[in-house]
């Protein structure tokens, strides 16, 4: 499912913020962890409840070519 997500690789390191980006949820890995595709690249991603947004870590998450 295509969301908007706080994707790392567009962090604003300036002003210290997180910025928003559509990724797409393949499906569920773990308790609160999720494949995801940015940009053709397959990362792990984790769902925040209090902020209500997935956060995708296509900096140091990236998933090598698996099963997936």
């Amino acid at each position: 499912m295509k969301v908007e997500a706080y994707i790392h690789s567009l962090k604003d390191h300036k002003n210290n913020r997180h910025v928003l980006g559509e990724a797409e949820i393949i499906k569920q890995i773990g308790d609160n962890q999720y494949l995801a595709e940015y940009r053709g690249v397959r990362c792990t991603a984790i769902f925040n409840p209090f902020a209500g947004q997935y956060f995708v870590d296509d900096v140091y998450g990236i998933m090598e070519a698996q099963n997936a």
